[in-house]
């Protein structure tokens, strides 16, 4: 499951990077792009989990809530050494979510006229280095213990 959402976000994060090179050959509007990450499962509903995920997206919302609230505790229940693991995953989740936020702020600085496209392409970029990481370090922290510990979430 862990890998499947992933596996989702990496697509998703591809689309964006692909949008943003779509605004560089004026074949998509700012606006349109905006539009387009704001449908994206990545944006949807990003205000159902208060203040600490306002700039999540529905899927990274849900995921990192089942993370914080379920998986991590049981992890660290299981395995007390996973704690310096697990209070960086949870850390990085809040970084995200500020890179998220600041991909929306780039395009609307774009639609504004006040950046051009290599602003948003550098918080794509931003975005996208960190979250990648993320990924690549809980599946590589997480999945053995998680297979270990038979723990379903």
């Amino acid at each position: 499951m862990l890998i499947a959402v992933h596996r989702h976000l990496r697509g998703e994060l591809t689309r964006i990077g692909e949008a943003v090179d779509e605004i560089a050959g004026q074949r998509l509007t700012p606006e349109q792009a905006r539009d387009l990450i704001n449908r994206s499962t990545m944006r949807q509903n990003y205000w159902t989990l208060g203040a600490f995920c306002a700039a999540y997206c529905r899927v990274v919302s849900m995921h990192h809530t089942i993370e914080d609230e379920t998986l991590f505790p049981t992890l660290r229940r299981a395995d007390g050494g996973l704690g310096p693991v697990l209070d960086r995953l949870g850390e990085e989740h809040e970084l995200i979510a500020g890179l998220l936020d600041g991909v929306d702020r780039a395009l609307v600085e774009l639609i504004s006229g006040r950046i051009g496209v290599d602003g948003v392409r550098a918080a794509v970029d931003e975005l996208s280095a960190m979250l990648l990481s993320h990924l690549a370090y809980e599946e590589d922290e997480l999945l053995e213990p998680i297979g270990e510990f038979s723990i379903v979430v």
